[in-house]
């Protein structure tokens, strides 16, 4: 099973990051075509890779929230007696996305349904985080020197590797800062070993090569973001 891997470009001025999960969310309101919320519709997500299901309800502000899922596609369910079931065929999620759709239902019956295609990505609302994400195929389909993701860290804008003395290319700068100031994360358990200078900092648990083989390899990977501005303490 291939695993996503966080990898969180932090600056770290007093303490340590707390490490953070890879789940996804979906989130958004239901109302119908007046504007009313719709409260106590049945949201129902489905991975459509492995068809388990996750199963919610609109609140009494016709919000409803499903936290915790797993990077892949999903398929979205909204219906509530009296009206039209909705259906959102195809839904990408990425590490650590928080996606709002809304929808609004029309009257009828729920036997009926309208299928939304060709929408617009989710919009994110709730982060300002800027990061990049490198997904699976993209992964599979580059030459990657010693089998490490390491190198794709470096197409994130503002991502520089600084040489290590007598031993080629070293740890990575983000935005000017410390190599110490990074912080990873692998399906939100920290990567990272204790910094050593005089700074409270970080360094990556790597091999004794200086790459990222012993956090996860290449095949295991899923896909990973790097957060580089911005993000959430």
């Amino acid at each position: 099973m291939k695993h996503p891997v966080l990898v969180l470009i932090l600056v770290l001025i007093h303490g340590v990051a707390n490490a953070q999960t890879e789940g996804a969310r979906i989130s958004g309101r239901v109302t119908d075509q007046r504007g009313t919320v719709i409260v106590g519709a049945e949201c129902k997500v489905t991975n459509i890779e492995t068809n388990v299901s996750t199963t919610t309800a609109t609140n009494e502000d016709g919000i409803y929230v499903i936290p915790d899922l797993r990077p892949a596609s999903y398929r979205l369910t909204i219906q509530k007696a009296g009206f039209r079931t909705v259906i959102r065929p195809s839904l990408q999620l990425y590490v650590q996305d928080a996606v709002n759709e809304n929808f609004t239902l029309a009257i009828g019956l729920a036997s009926e349904s309208i299928t939304v295609v060709g929408a617009t990505s989710g919009l994110q609302t709730d982060s300002a985080a800027v990061s990049t994400v490198v997904d699976h195929q993209f992964v599979e389909n580059t030459p990657l020197n010693g089998r490490s993701f390491q190198s794709l860290i470096l197409l994130s804008p503002g991502v520089t590797a600084v040489p290590r003395a007598g031993n080629g290319e070293g740890e990575f700068s983000v935005n000017g800062q410390r190599t110490e100031a990074n912080y990873y994360t692998v399906d939100g358990v920290s990567a990272n070993v204790a910094g050593t200078t005089w700074h409270t900092g970080t360094n990556p648990v790597e091999s004794t090569l200086g790459t990222t083989q012993s956090m996860v390899s290449v095949d295991a990977l899923q896909e990973f973001r790097i957060n580089t501005s911005t993000y959430s303490a």
